[in-house]
């Protein structure tokens, strides 16, 4: 009977050992865990500064479209047409200076020419940023009054 009684108060002794050893953390599986937090906030900080970037680059690619849009109609208001070749010139929009160069060509329709306008940010004036292609078309003055033909 002492035996029995002995081998219960050490058998529940080291099921409480075990059972501590159980209900916490060790070191090591601490470090794994931390170690692996630290991997996933890294690879989302990540992603987070290309996503801002990528937000910041379409933000001067629609500006710089909007530049090479008011540059087209400018030009397609011009009296008289712009002359073929390259015209270059600078413009500021939304706080933002940009570079522009029109090439302008002729057509082998003499009525239209052929403008291509590229924008870059100034301060980076290799680096295209908006590219837009259009045609310019001789204007047939309206016909008034006078002009229209007479009938007998």
């Amino acid at each position: 009977m002492i035996d029995r009684c002995a081998g219960a108060i050490g058998g529940r002794s080291s099921r409480r050992a075990t059972e501590a050893r159980r209900r916490g953390f060790t070191l090591i599986e601490v470090l794994v865990a931390l170690t692996v937090l630290a991997v996933a906030l890294a690879a989302g900080m990540r992603a987070l500064a290309q996503s801002a970037d990528g937000a910041t680059t379409l933000k001067l690619r629609t500006i710089a479209l909007w530049v090479a849009q008011n540059r087209l109609a400018e030009a397609e208001l011009e009296r008289p047409w712009p002359p073929p070749g390259t015209q270059a010139g600078t413009a500021l929009e939304s706080g933002i200076a940009f570079a522009w160069r029109a090439d302008v060509a002729s057509t082998p329709n003499p009525a239209f020419r052929r403008i291509e306008i590229v924008v870059a940010q100034a301060a980076v004036p290799d680096y295209a940023l908006a590219r837009l292609v259009g045609y310019l078309g001789v204007t047939v003055p309206e016909r008034t009054s006078s002009d229209a033909p007479r009938r007998p």
